[in-house]
């Protein structure tokens, strides 16, 4: 059985972005940064941990790798189990539960495995065992090696817990977060969402221009763990004060029911003076005064032959109005059909970027400059 004093964490990441997520990382200082599928593996202690919480917007949960044995059949694993040192990490009196995976290892049943795992957590620590608990265990069974980690998020982190009114298929805050990531936007330029819904771009980048924390005003598993310090992590949360920026921030939809809520998601964010939502059409869009910046847009889909060809006026119509009224600025594009992108008339210059989103294949396009 093997822990490490420097241990790893792994930030999971929306499969496709997680090179957009590895800039994030690295710039905000994480130890040892290494991409890898689903994610990105940093090295460090639990207030990194905590840290990775508390900042990263791309991330979807922080994983803290406990230790690892070996496990050939169930009994072992059992055994090893009970052995294994729970207190050091989990409390007794706060539940938990346990979610298995096994992978080209001869333990392939994943409930007993989990079954085995519960039973040692229970007797030899006695925490309570719930299928609701915040505080989730989670081992990896991959080629006989069983690795245990808990999970310090809790919630996903795209709840951020500002966006309280949401529309149909909302963007998830962590994946508006990396497509600006992927776009270039560093916080120091307008952005502009045609189709902004219930805001999530929007207020995600004047979030970042703000230099705010996204996990400020919620809650973390990690809380609930033997390793938290409360006093250590309410001087972490307010270590430092918000960035000032003149910079403004715009989201337009067709719908009249969109923009008031995006008013008030953006209200609860404390973004709303930086940022401005109205119903508007395509067809009547131009630039704000001011500099450019950059307009991004999530339009709707077509999952179906002829659902494409119902959306194609829409996507011709965007991309005319973008090319005849935001010269100097560029555009990236989340759609899940070549047909529709190009239906624009933009030309896309960087190499798109396909990444996976309510179970669909997306790629977002980019332009350069429009001239």
């Amino acid at each position: 059985m093997s822990t490490n004093p420097n241990m790893e964490i792994f930030l999971s990441a929306t499969p496709g972005l997680e090179s957009a997520l590895l800039s994030e990382v690295k710039a905000l200082g994480f130890a040892g940064p290494e991409a890898q599928a689903g994610g990105i593996t940093i090295s460090g202690n639990w207030h990194d941990a905590w840290r990775a919480n508390l900042m990263l917007r791309g991330a979807s949960h922080v994983l803290v790798r406990l230790g690892s044995f070996r496990a050939l059949h169930l009994a072992q694993l059992d055994k090893r189990a009970r052995k294994f040192p729970w207190a050091e990490t989990l409390r007794a009196d706060v539940p938990v539960r346990v979610e298995v995976t096994c992978k080209k290892s001869r333990i392939y049943h994943h409930k007993a495995a989990a079954q085995r795992i519960e039973t040692a957590i229970q007797e030899e620590l006695g925490a309570q065992i719930s299928a609701d608990a915040d505080v989730c265990i989670k081992a990896r069974i991959f080629d006989d090696m069983c690795t245990i980690s808990v999970d310090t998020s809790g919630e996903p982190l795209h709840k951020r817990g500002f966006k309280q009114a949401v529309n149909r298929a909302p963007m998830r805050e962590n994946l508006a977060a990396l497509l600006l990531r992927e776009c270039g936007f560093d916080g120091t330029e307008p952005v502009l969402d045609p189709m902004c819904g219930s805001g999530t771009f929007i207020i995600e980048a004047a979030e970042m221009a703000l230099g705010l924390s996204p996990g400020r005003e919620r809650s973390f598993a990690f809380e609930k763990l033997a390793t938290y310090d409360d006093a250590r992590w309410q001087k972490m949360k307010t270590a430092s004060d918000p960035a000032q920026t003149r910079t403004i921030f715009y989201g337009f939809d067709r719908d009249g029911g969109a923009p008031s809520m995006s008013r008030a998601n953006a209200e609860r964010a404390g973004v709303a003076n930086i940022t401005r939502f109205d119903k508007q059409t395509i067809s009547e869009l131009v630039a704000p005064e001011g500099p450019a910046g950059l307009v991004i847009v999530n339009p709707p889909y077509g999952t179906r032959i002829g659902d494409v060809k119902k959306l194609m006026p829409l996507y011709q119509s965007l991309g005319k109005v973008l090319q005849e009224n935001f010269k100097g600025w560029r555009v990236g594009l989340a759609t899940n059909n070549e047909k529709l992108a190009h239906a624009t008339g933009l030309s896309f210059g960087k190499q798109p970027v396909t990444f996976s989103h309510g179970g669909l294949r997306v790629t977002l396009y980019q332009t350069p400059t429009l001239k």
